[in-house]
């Protein structure tokens, strides 16, 4: 099992950094880069050996033209706050809102999405991750786009927060198109930890390594959030086993969760020390 890390912007959010506007976690590159730095640390401490670039939001559409300086300095902000040896992924993200399909501009977006690959790769990612996509035709390009560069590359599918976007059988059909375009992991994320298993069993179907990293659900569930406690990391964890059981090999966490949880996780799957065993896909 690999231990992913957890949130970024929330976990910024927690440590006091405001978050505004469409840039949203990319407003910390500029305005609060030790905190990420810290960020990023803390989930390496906790135990995660794969840790996400926080370049969800740096994208032209969003940042017009320091898009690539900003993407380039939040991969050098991960590389430096994590032991060496760990891994990098860097985050394509959907043009539009992740939680808005309807909106997205579909295979036209491949252009963009190569861009983004593009700079991801070279500035030294060890992983492409297109993460957060509800939209099949998007999806697809954007796993195009990264597979190009001949990275590893992973997807990662949402239904939403509440499980509506998508059904299970939508993310064994965008999962069959992926493994014939040949990526190299396929996951569930960004939807509620009590709801998630089902997707993650529609993957696990498809004879490829599976990844999941839910997010915390309702904050009336308590499993973070603002109620972020070791009691609510260990109900989160202890969903997390049903994913193992599953097949899942990468399990993390997604929005609402932070160190606390990863360490649940650690404890759980990994070696309790951070010194987390894993295979490369």
């Amino acid at each position: 099992m690999e231990i992913l890390d957890g949130a970024i912007g929330t976990e910024l959010i927690a440590r006091g950094v405001r978050l505004e506007g469409a840039d949203w976690s990319a407003r910390a590159i500029r305005f609060a880069p030790q905190v990420l730095s810290e960020v990023h640390a803390a989930y390496a401490e906790a135990g995660a050996t794969l840790h996400t670039a926080n370049t969800f939001r740096t994208q032209p559409g969003v940042l017009g033209d320091r898009w690539r300086d900003d993407l380039r300095a939040a991969v050098g902000i991960a590389k430096a706050a994590i032991p060496e040896g760990q891994r990098v992924l860097g985050s394509i993200a959907p043009i539009q809102d992740c939680y808005r399909p309807d909106l997205s501009p579909g295979s036209a977006a491949l252009p963009q999405h190569r861009e983004v690959a593009r700079a991801l790769a070279e500035a030294g990612c060890d992983v492409l991750l297109c993460e957060t996509f509800a939209h099949q035709a998007e999806a697809l390009a954007a796993l195009e786009a990264a597979r190009e560069t001949e990275l590893p590359t992973w997807l990662s599918l949402t239904a939403g927060p509440f499980g509506d976007l998508l059904t299970p059988s939508d993310f064994a059909r965008i999962g069959r198109e992926a493994v014939a375009l040949g990526v190299d992991r396929l996951l569930a994320n960004c939807i509620a930890a009590t709801r998630i298993a089902p997707f993650v069993e529609a993957l696990t179907a498809l004879d490829v390594p599976v990844g999941v990293y839910a997010n915390a659900g309702t904050k009336d569930e308590r499993l973070g959030w603002e109620d972020a406690t070791e009691e609510a990391a260990e109900r989160y964890a202890e969903l997390a086993e049903r994913w193992a059981e599953l097949g899942a090999t990468v399990i993390g966490g997604c929005c609402g969760t932070g160190p606390l949880h990863i360490r649940a996780l650690n404890r759980r799957f990994g070696s309790g020390t951070g010194d987390v065993l894993g295979s490369q896909t």
